[in-house]
């Protein structure tokens, strides 16, 4: 397999939160193009990533409000599942494949792409658990916990001919106020119809990595582990030339109009 072209933005600006969302299809579709994966990590400042599930809670602009007093910016995004946390200490991970870098790649093998991943490092190494913590936020099949414990969530995009395998990773920071407050916008959103059709969330369901790793952990640590076992050239300097396409534009765009009911919500309240 071709070594993987990285992509890492860091910590992303208050006023340029779109933008992992629109690249992640420009990558995902250039990666099935030129028959080229990628690694791109990315972070936000405190903010809940809504699915589009998440914007049809009974009490929308109830859910919106509870979120917005804890300070916390909101975002609709353009993928499936539900609402997640990202902040300083949580580091987002794609692994962005063309489609024939995996024989037939069904949705599981894509899952297991970023699970074979992460089995190859340090962490692998702590009893790595895969399998639905049902009162987290986000559960999902390919959950990965450690001592019962959610650290991890994965999803999956596909544009055109490539594969975007997403996972968030909580690597430090307060996992417990995480929980708390995407609780809040479920109760909030849905009142006493809390736990019907959208996850019963449990703070105490999740942990982060710092918090169960007998070594030191930080964001920078987890990135050095996952490129040490990943053949990659840094090609960060030249996220600019992808900015600069007609398709990313269009995509920041439909991001734009997406997150518009977002404010248009909170200005009729």
């Amino acid at each position: 397999m071709k070594k993987s072209m990285l992509f890492d933005q860091g910590q992303l600006p208050d006023n340029d939160l779109y933008n992992p969302f629109a690249l992640t299809d420009v990558l995902t579709e250039f990666s099935g193009e030129q028959d080229q994966p990628i690694i791109h990590f990315w972070q936000l400042p405190k903010t809940l990533i809504l699915g589009m599930k998440d914007s049809r809670v009974t009490y929308f602009g109830d859910a919106l409000k509870t979120v917005q007093k804890e300070d916390y910016r909101l975002i609709l995004r353009n993928a499936g599942g539900l609402g997640v946390i990202s902040d300083a200490g949580v580091l987002n991970i794609s692994l962005i494949l063309p489609k024939q870098t995996i024989s037939a790649l069904s949705i599981d093998d894509g899952y297991q792409a970023m699970v074979d991943w992460l089995e190859q490092t340090r962490f692998g190494k702590m009893g790595l658990e895969v399998g639905e913590v049902a009162d987290s936020y986000c559960p999902g099949k390919y959950d990965l916990s450690i001592n019962g414990k959610k650290i991890a969530g994965i999803a999956q995009r596909r544009v055109k001919d490539g594969v975007a395998i997403m996972m968030y990773l909580s690597v430090n920071g307060d996992q417990n106020l995480r929980g708390k407050i995407v609780r809040a916008y479920y109760q909030s959103g849905l009142r006493d119809q809390f736990g019907v059709d959208y996850p019963p969330v449990n703070p105490a369901s999740m942990t982060t990595l710092e918090a169960v790793a007998p070594f030191d952990v930080s964001i920078d640590s987890v990135k050095k582990e996952l490129l040490q076992v990943m053949p990659h050239n840094d090609q960060t300097a030249f996220l600019s030339n992808f900015y600069q396409l007609e398709e990313y534009q269009q995509r920041i765009k439909n991001m734009q109009q997406r997150n518009s009911i977002i404010q248009e919500v909170l200005n009729d309240l």
